[in-house]
Order: structure tokens, then C-alpha cells, then sequence
């Protein structure tokens, strides 16, 4: 592809975004306009279109309410608020905004997540008297074993076990 059509590209795809424009190395960046002012606040530059028109979408519910034309509407909702109309606060909220989208899209779900607990092995009786042994603990009373009410006292021994950590 020539280096016109990379260009007509990157045009076309800032043109689908409010506030969003491409520099000439790559970046992208969004700033928008105050309402009633010829002054416009500068949002940042990110790595993609898209994060550059979540933080127009921050700005620019934020500075015209329910006026504002948003790039994403349907998660205008989700989007963190400034915590007042100062261009720093408008910019923090923003680039939180972007933070949030770039750990959606770029970080993969836990592993919990992908694999139901037989898959993890954490239904297995053995893995937890394995567990319980590897942490000198005693491994906790199942089902089938007769209960006569010393689990109960181990884990009030071990609890305290783990205060620091919860505490």
C-alpha cells in the first residue's frame, strides 16, 4: 500500500472518532474545545484511535451533560467522572478512562475465569490434604470421614494464622 492510502486510512479512521486525530509518527490524540471559550483542553496521546475517543467521551460528558455527542454512548455510564471542571481533573479522569479500556482489551481474564474448578484440581480432597500438609496445617475433616467437631478447632487455631495477612 502506498503511503497515500496508509494515510487515507489513519484520516478515515480518526474521521469515525469525535476529537480524535492522528500525528504524523502514529500517535493518536483527542483534545476538545471549552464550551463558550476558544481555549481547548489537551486530553493526551494513546496508542489507538479508540483510547483517544474514550477520553473525548470523559470530556465531553463531563462539559456538556446530556448534550454531548459520544464516540461510545452505550458506555457512558461505565466512564469515570472529573472530579471538577479544571483541565487537570478533566485530563486525570480521562486517562483513567483510557487505563480501563487498554486493561479490558490487552489483559487476558484470570485463570479462574477459563477453568471451572475440577479443571484446577480444587474438587480433589487429596490436593487439599497436600495443601494443608505443605502449610502445616490439618488437612479439613470430608464428608465421609466422622466428624467430631475438631475441624472446627483447627480452623479456630489456624485462623489466627492468617490475621496478619487479612488484617
Amino acid at each position: 500500500m502506498s503511503m497515500e492510502g496508509l494515510r487515507a486510512d489513519a484520516a478515515a479512521a480518526a474521521a469515525h472518532y469525535r476529537g480524535v486525530r492522528k500525528r504524523k509518527w502514529g500517535k493518536w490524540v483527542s483534545e476538545i474545545r471549552e464550551p463558550g471559550k476558544k481555549t481547548r483542553i489537551w486530553l493526551g496521546s494513546f496508542e489507538s484511535a479508540e483510547m483517544a475517543a474514550v477520553a473525548h467521551d470523559v470530556a465531553e460528558l463531563h462539559l456538556k451533560g446530556r448534550e454531548a455527542q459520544l464516540n461510545f454512548p452505550e458506555s457512558a455510564d461505565q466512564l469515570p467522572l472529573p472530579r471538577s471542571s479544571d483541565p487537570k481533573d478533566i485530563r486525570s479522569a480521562a486517562l483513567e478512562a483510557t487505563a480501563r479500556l487498554r486493561c479490558r482489551t490487552a489483559c487476558p481474564p484470570p485463570a479462574m475465569e477459563r477453568l471451572g474448578n475440577d479443571e484446577l484440581g480444587l474438587d480433589s480432597p487429596q490436593m487439599w490434604a497436600e495443601l494443608a500438609e505443605a502449610l502445616l496445617l490439618s488437612p479439613p475433616a470430608w464428608g465421609g470421614e466422622a466428624d467430631d467437631g475438631e475441624a472446627e478447632d483447627h480452623c479456630e487455631d489456624n485462623a489466627s494464622l492468617w490475621d496478619p495477612i487479612f488484617h
